[in-house]
């Protein structure tokens, strides 16, 4: 069921975004369960509102630059020994320019991605009705930690929301990076958007399961 608040007449468009990826599993629509990925998926972004101290990106010996997106999902290894993360960006992108600002940050670089969980967010529940906390959930850690959790991204999948004469010009002369995908803003400002098929299908195929033809 679509919300029929026009996207822009109550709220920013990153700020409605924001209070509809809320209301998503931790685990994403669609991401399929696969060995290629066995370890826990947990919503990152956005969190409670103003709660300090959620997971960012960064890249490695960058002290005050951070990549803060809109909405951000972390599959995490399973296996202490080999300690990794795959990523799930969501960005609302109101512009052209922003869509550019956006995708520059996910380019293509020789720079490792890393990925920095905050103690306090570890220590916290993921679920408002389930006392668990985070760190319980995240395998490759066999303690409580008493610092942040830094981990290598080894997969990166970035979608793109964009207004529908954006996405429609996107459509016509784009090619994408394999890891961008787009949808029109719609699906993401939807009341029960990570109900809708279609979208769930789109988050499926972001996988790197998807890239075999008999997924492991």
């Amino acid at each position: 069921m679509r919300d029929s608040r026009p996207a822009h007449s109550t709220w920013p468009l990153d700020d409605l975004v924001r209070r509809r990826l809320r209301q998503w599993p931790q685990r994403p629509p669609g991401a399929p369960r696969t060995q290629r990925q066995p370890g826990t998926w947990l919503r990152a972004r956005p969190g409670v509102a103003n709660f300090l101290g959620q997971p960012f990106l960064k890249l490695p010996g960058s002290s005050t630059f951070r990549t803060i997106p809109d909405g951000l999902w972390l599959h995490f290894s399973p296996d202490p020994g080999d300690r990794w993360a795959d990523i799930l960006c969501i960005e609302a992108c109101g512009t052209v320019q922003n869509l550019q600002d956006k995708r520059a940050r996910f380019a293509p670089s020789t720079s490792s991605l890393l990925v920095v969980c905050p103690v306090r967010w570890m220590l916290e529940p993921a679920e408002h009705d389930d006392p668990t906390p985070r760190w319980h959930l995240i395998r490759l850690l066999r303690e409580e930690p008493t610092e942040p959790l830094v981990l290598p991204v080894r997969d990166v999948r970035v979608l793109y929301g964009l207004k529908q004469r954006h996405y429609e010009s996107v459509a016509r002369g784009q090619v994408p990076q394999p890891h961008e995908y787009f949808c029109p803003i719609e699906a993401l400002t939807a009341e029960r958007g990570q109900e809708d098929p279609a979208l769930a299908a789109l988050i499926g195929r972001a996988s790197a399961a998807a890239n075999f033809m008999v997924p492991a």
